[in-house]
């Protein structure tokens, strides 16, 4: 009865209270069959076919006259039973065919669609003609399906509905900055003779010690997968990143401070909340140009992280006149890395390294981005010349200034959901701003498809409604049924004279939801509490939380944009639609941050530099 709890509870927003009923009764039943034995409820079966009786000839009254009846009488063939269907098979069957269109839904983005589907092939599997724990096929069967819809609805919880934030990805800088690097003198010598062939092919000053020779070891064995699916993803972004460099006049070979930080992945969040392909904090994002609000984090869109990063680069490398100190400031900023210099007296990265004036993760940060950019020219030498690199990322851009849902974009240029979040990872929730412009980016050659689907459907409608390709044997009840409208409303908006529909055809749906549950933005009635830092400004905490400055400034009866360091701010956080409203967990602790985060403020406090710290989650 326990694993059918916890199978009730992770999938209770897919199975009717019916059919988990009948789950637990089938657990019940198995449980106690060794006091009591309990049979199934009968069910009615068609009684077999009884073979006809053979009739038999009476004796004959001699030879001749039995053999002359032989031979004028053929004889009678004796019926068989006719074949009874296998009723586990074809149980197994429908649920298959269940199960199927509800991936096909879910794959689509109708999650309420797939929802009944699931929970059909469900029903088909408990209520058919065998009970299923009377045949291992039906439980296997079950076990399948209800492990696969899990997984789904995991996914789903994940991926929200259209309003839920985006969940991030890891940064592959900070598994690199935890290990153990160990110095292969093998490593290090074949590395030390190819760098003179290695330095002529690259536009960034390079060189081998043992720093930089036990990241190679490291890309080369416990961390070969980040580096592989790093250099594999670079073939998305390679071209458009080359392209700004060369605008800006930087060398090309800073494209590998992407590949350390973030793998070339849009959403990649580090520990000390740095977010997108160039790990901007949200303070320095926004002395770039990079915005964030509820709707969209720049941050996280390709093209215009790059040319900020490639501009903050720029000026790094014009305050220093090094490299090696510009990619020491781009991790843990400026004015950390002027202290050392003013400190020891040396304008070298390298001896600030041995002199350990620097934080831990800057001084992995530099040999990292040289190992990966000296095996990175070398694939041959390090067994990467196999591999292959994704292709560019092409897209067509449409100025929308109202809000549209990436599934309604995916229905009117007939393409997956996931082809839609993956060309717009700065979308927050899989919805465009409601209150600002946004580039749309669709898959490049259906811009006017989008435009004339999208024209079809109201303004305001873009959220909810739908734009449906008929499918053969849908019926006009069906469809009305799977979105949870009528008949006659699809009718309406559609202009259809007769409820017929015609395969491979559009037409919109017209969802109906709450205006409040489609765009009014709600926020928690609980206050949240969050300890200012170095660097925090007005503007740039309500970034960080998504809610108005005006708002943040009425909560704390502040005036202006500047912030004391040390206050404590009232916050009351932002709601998506349907989320139940709870009061935060207090947790006893002298620490209202992530210690993490802490730790790199305390160590970038000097530079002047803002690093964004997060509130304890409520």
């Amino acid at each position: 009865m326990k694993a059918v709890f916890l199978l009730m509870k992770a999938t209770n927003r897919l199975f009717p209270v019916g059919v988990l009923a009948g789950v637990c009764l089938l657990v019940a039943c198995g449980g106690k069959n060794q006091a009591k034995a309990v049979h199934p409820v009968p069910q009615a079966v068609a009684p077999p076919i009884q073979p006809a009786p053979v009739a038999t000839a009476p004796p004959a009254a001699d030879g001749a006259a039995a053999a002359t009846g032989r031979a004028q009488r053929a004889p009678s063939p004796v019926p068989h039973a006719a074949p009874t269907p296998d009723q586990v098979a074809l149980t197994i069957a429908a649920a298959e065919k269940a199960y199927s269109a509800g991936q096909d839904d879910y794959k689509a983005g109708h999650l309420d669609a797939a929802k009944q589907d699931f929970n059909r092939a469900v029903d088909i599997l408990m209520q058919g003609p065998v009970s299923v724990k009377a045949d291992d096929r039906l439980q296997q069967e079950f076990d399948k399906i209800t492990g696969e819809i899990n997984k789904l609805e995991m996914n789903a919880f994940k991926a929200g509905d259209g309003f839920t934030e985006q969940m991030a990805e890891p940064a592959p800088i900070d598994e690199a900055n935890l290990a153990t690097i160990p110095v292969d003198p093998n490593v290090k010598a074949r590395a030390e003779a190819g760098l003179k062939i290695t330095q002529a092919q690259s536009d960034l000053p390079l060189m081998i010690n043992d720093y930089v020779a036990g990241y190679i070891n490291y890309f080369s064995t416990g961390g070969r997968g980040v580096f592989e699916r790093a250099l594999i993803r670079s073939g998305r972004y390679r071209d458009m990143i080359a392209r700004i460099f060369r605008q800006e006049g930087l060398p090309q070979d800073l494209i590998y401070l992407a590949q350390a930080e973030s793998g070339f992945h849009p959403l990649a969040l580090s520990r000390a909340r740095a977010r997108g392909m160039w790990q901007f904090m949200s303070s320095r994002g926004v002395g770039y140009g990079l915005r964030r609000s509820w709707w969209v984090d720049d941050r996280q869109d390709p093209e215009k992280s790059t040319k900020a990063a490639a501009r903050h680069l720029k000026d790094l490398y014009n305050q220093f006149g090094d490299w090696y100190l510009a990619m020491a400031a781009y991790n843990s900023g400026p004015g950390n890395v002027q202290q050392a210099v003013h400190r020891t007296g040396y304008v070298d990265f390298w001896e600030l390294y041995k002199r350990d004036v620097l934080p831990k993760e800057t001084k992995n940060y530099v040999p990292i981005i040289l190992a990966m950019t000296i095996m990175s020219k070398n694939p041959s030498q390090y067994g990467l010349d196999s591999l292959q690199v994704e292709a560019p990322e092409k897209y067509d851009v449409v100025r929308v200034n109202y809000p549209v849902d990436l599934r309604l974009v995916a229905e009117c240029v007939d393409a997956p959901v996931e082809e839609l979040v993956d060309l717009n990872p700065s979308l927050l929730r899989r919805v465009t701003p409601k209150d600002q412009a946004f580039d749309l980016h669709v898959p490049e050659g259906t811009k006017e498809k989008y435009q004339t689907a999208i024209a079809a459907i109201p303004a305001d409608k873009r959220v909810a409604w739908r734009y449906y390709k008929v499918q053969p044997g849908d019926t006009l009840a069906g469809v009305a049924k799977k979105y949870r409208t009528t008949e006659r409303a699809i009718s309406q908006v559609n202009g259809l004279q007769d409820n017929a529909l015609t395969a491979e055809s559009r037409v919109v749906i017209p969802v109906s939801i709450a205006e409040s549950d489609a765009a009014r933005i709600r926020y928690s009635k609980y206050p949240s509490r969050y300890k200012v830092h170095t660097g925090d400004t007005v503007l740039s905490v309500s970034e960080d939380f998504g809610v108005p400055p005006e708002k943040l400034r009425r909560w704390n009866r502040l005036k202006g944009n500047n912030l004391r360091h040390g206050r404590l701010l009232t916050i009351y956080k932002p709601l998506a639609p349907g989320d139940p409203d709870r009061a935060p967990v207090r947790r006893h602790t002298k620490k209202t941050t992530h210690a993490v985060a802490k730790a790199k403020s305390a160590s970038t406090a000097a530079s002047g530099s803002k690093e964004t710290l997060t509130a304890r989650t409520p």
